[in-house]
């Protein structure tokens, strides 16, 4: 072999080991310290912090793997071209380091897996207590809102009731009274007593149109709330998972290939 280019080809590999391993390093403490600042503020003890966090580490999770697979195509291309200072002792050796910090975001990420359903699990909880909270709340305003306007009704009716024919027929034309309401209250001056009835019959209808309301409203948002939960837990836990089994192996069998090799 010419020694020009045996030294061509061992300056190249020289040159491609030292760029994928500063990529590597590069692209693993850029997604740390990118994680690191879009936590901020910290506020371990919230739960909905918890959740975002565990989202943002785990949307992240698969960068600093790339890295450390830059950083262990960089240690190949020195084995293969003749350096093998990299593993002559396994403390010693840059790998161990690799491999070591593999199992422990493996370990983190299986870690995560657990915590963020357990807590998908009590925000939803959470999220439908508030609902039915709301809607506890929404139902009380109701009733006290049609208690309201019956006694105004009646109140306003118990007054149209002592006009006679005549008046009744001007705020007819008027405007001020519809047709149907100016013959309730003709109705109403010949039976006062059906006042009660009638005032009864219409708060039930407006209650029970209210609370159909209310209840589907309350079903939309429990459903909208269920689904979001669903997916969050599935995805968020499933990809952490996932993450924690690559970074296991990689760091399990790499710490095995390590001890053989010494």
């Amino acid at each position: 072999m010419n020694p020009k280019n045996a030294l061509s080809s061992s300056s190249i590999s020289l040159l491609a080991s030292r760029t994928l391993k500063v990529v590597g390093i590069i692209v693993v403490l850029a997604a740390l310290l990118d994680t690191v600042i879009l936590s901020m503020p910290y506020q371990f003890s919230e739960r909905s912090w918890q959740i975002n966090f565990v989202t943002q580490v785990v949307d992240r999770g698969v960068v600093p793997l790339v890295g450390l697979v830059l950083l262990l195509v960089g240690f190949w291309i020195d084995s293969i071209s003749g350096d093998r200072a990299i593993g002559k002792t396994f403390w010693q050796s840059p790998r161990f380091y690799v491999f070591a910090f593999a199992s422990l975001m493996g370990l983190f990420f299986l870690l995560l897996f657990p915590l963020h359903l357990n807590n998908v699990r009590l925000e939803y909880a959470n999220g439908i207590a508030q609902i039915t909270k709301q809607t506890t709340d929404a139902e009380a305003q109701l009733n006290t809102r049609l208690q309201t306007e019956v006694e105004s009704q009646r109140s306003q009716i118990t007054q149209l009731t002592g006009a006679t024919n005549e008046q009744l027929t001007q705020l007819e034309q008027s405007g001020q009274l519809t047709q149907e309401q100016a013959a309730l209250v003709r109705r109403f001056k010949a039976d006062p007593q059906g006042i009660d009835p009638f005032l009864s019959q219409r708060e039930t209808e407006l209650r029970n149109k209210a609370a159909t309301e209310i209840r589907t409203q309350k079903q939309k948002v429990e459903d909208t709330l269920r689904t979001d939960s669903l997916k969050s837990g599935l995805r968020v836990s499933v990809s952490s998972l996932l993450l924690a089994i690559g970074y296991m192996v990689m760091g399990w069998m790499g710490l095995r290939s390590l001890r053989e090799e010494a």
